[in-house]
């Protein structure tokens, strides 16, 4: 995302586009439904837990490792085969992410680093950094156009400037920001999909519209599918009014599924079924 001649507060901007507003007024209404469901009151620590077993089921799936939430929940071993890994990585993430708040308001980048480092879990020198030129990136379900190290390095930095900022903007618009940029840019030899899902949630949880982490948007980007989340980037990646409000959208729509995902937990508890 270019900034280059937008206004101080870039982001915000990105609140007028046509049918933002609505997505935001839809995302913070469903959230304060699922806030305040009685169970919340009293059970809201199994609700985060599940939130983050089934968004980080919802995150592999995504990247290829479209696994049963009870196959997830049954399974010790996450480094038997290819998608055990990914598995393995998203649940990593999910615990690692909660960690990271205070750090990401002071140095995005150092979070975004320390997030592939998780999901690498290996002692590579391509692990916990943006690639270098010539490195080859494995993200093979995403098949846009890949920027270069300089690009990826400058938007990298102006991507941590406007977090570092601050701004006005709706938490859905900066977080969806942040998603699409990470997603766009592929800044890591692996694992960028991933590690671009775990930001998202990040910025939703630090931001306090979803601070119990109970909202795992992630459920809904894989429930829309992946056609139409790699569709929804291509038009983040346009860079058209039109393209980026569709991202935005897209991403409000998979709060929402989250949300209802995390609401039918509720009432399973209070039914006395999970």
């Amino acid at each position: 995302m270019s900034t280059t001649g937008a206004t101080t507060d870039p982001l915000a901007a990105l609140g007028s586009l046509p049918g933002v507003a609505e997505s935001v007024e839809s995302v913070r209404k469903a959230v304060d439904r699922v806030y305040g469901h009685r169970i919340m009151r009293r059970r809201s620590n199994e609700i985060t837990s599940e939130a983050a077993l089934r968004g980080a089921r919802g995150s592999a799936a995504l990247s290829g490792a479209d696994w049963a939430l009870e196959e997830v929940r049954r399974r010790t071993d996450f480094g038997a085969d290819d998608d055990a890994r990914v598995l393995g990585a998203a649940l990593r993430l999910t615990a690692e992410a909660g960690q990271l708040l205070s750090v990401w308001r002071q140095s995005p980048l150092r979070v975004l680093a320390r997030l592939h480092l998780v999901a690498a879990a290996s002692g590579t020198d391509a692990v916990g950094r943006p690639r270098q030129s010539g490195e080859p990136v494995e993200e093979p379900l995403i098949e846009l156009p890949l920027p270069g190290a300089d690009e990826v390095s400058g938007r990298l930095e102006g991507l941590a400037e406007l977090i570092l900022a601050g701004s006005a903007a709706p938490a859905l618009v900066t977080a969806a920001v942040v998603h699409g940029e990470l997603l766009a840019l592929r800044p890591f030899a692996s694992h960028n999909g991933l590690v671009a899902r775990a930001a998202g949630r990040i910025v939703l949880v630090g931001s306090g519209l979803d601070p119990k982490s109970v909202c795992p948007a992630e459920v809904g980007h894989a429930e829309l599918g992946r056609a139409a989340y790699l569709a929804a980037l291509g038009g983040y990646v346009s860079g058209t009014p039109e393209g980026m409000a569709a991202w935005i959208a897209h991403c409000g729509r998979a709060i929402e599924l989250g949300v209802r995902e995390s609401t039918a937990v509720c009432e399973a508890l209070q039914r006395g079924a999970a």
